[in-house]
């Protein structure tokens, strides 16, 4: 179990929890998502990429036809045991079990390294040093995040709503689009040299998309099983209310890119 009092107030939780269902429903990026990281010339043609807070290894798994070759780390053994099982019969790609915090490789060993949907997990000040040393010269740091907007979008609002009705503490709800804020510790070793930020929509039917709230920390990761089939009846019934048996979820992709200095 992960406690950390920035997340959710110190709500217990773990990934491993709920890593059928991660492996499952999670892997829901666009076209466009691994478009806008391409056309910065990133993670393809040779490149040696670390990808920190890997959790099923979906970064890898979708981005190993670009060239590139991947070691992917995530402190849950869980995740990992699902992205090794997902990766079968993929070449260049290789996981470990490891925090971001404890990573241990050779100074200078990647190009890249990314982080995506976990950079608020790190201890920002270890990591960064830690950063610094395994990345060449002039490699680069990118942070990516895709977030539904439930201000925007009916359904993930009503989704969103039910997740708090079953775990009040969850942090995770009342996005905006907005800039990937990054960390004052970074400046140090870092320069950011380009963000985006993008309005998409992200296909699903009912089940998808009740799996992909079913696996978000609030609901799989943190709730008791007995809550998890409560909060999972009502949702279903809900989404026979409300939505049509295909939909779209309105989200936003965001990007951070940093160079090493």
């Amino acid at each position: 179990m992960i406690v950390d009092q920035r997340i959710d107030d110190g709500t217990p939780f773990d990934w491993g929890r709920t890593s059928a269902d991660y492996a499952k429903y999670r892997d829901i990026y666009p076209p466009e998502f691994y478009r806008m990281v391409l056309d910065r010339g990133l993670c393809r043609d040779g490149q040696h990429i670390l990808d920190l807070g890997t959790g099923t290894g979906v970064l890898p798994r979708n981005m190993i036809r670009y060239g590139a070759t991947w070691v992917g780390t995530d402190i849950s053994a869980e995740q990992i045991r699902q992205a090794r099982y997902l990766s079968e019969g993929m070449s260049g790609i290789e996981y470990r079990v490891s925090s971001a915090e404890d990573v241990d490789f050779p100074d200078g060993s990647f190009d890249v390294a990314t982080a995506c949907q976990c950079f608020w997990y790190f201890n920002h000040e270890t990591v960064c040093h830690k950063l610094r040393d395994l990345l060449k010269p002039g490699g680069r740091f990118l942070v990516l995040v895709m977030e539904w907007l439930p201000f925007e979008d009916m359904i993930a609002g009503e989704s969103e709503r039910l997740v708090l009705k079953y775990s009040p503490h969850w942090s995770g709800a009342g996005e905006r689009m907005h800039p990937i804020e990054i960390p004052d510790c970074y400046r140090s070793g870092f320069e950011l040299i380009h963000h985006e930020e993008h309005k998409l929509k992200v296909p699903f039917t009912r089940e998808s998309w009740n799996g992909r709230m079913k696996a978000c920390r609030g609901i799989g990761a943190s709730l008791d099983p007995e809550q998890i089939i409560a909060w999972e009846h009502e949702h279903m019934a809900m989404l026979e209310r409300i939505a049509p048996k295909r939909f779209d979820i309105l989200h936003y992709a965001a990007m951070a890119e940093l160079k090493r200095i």
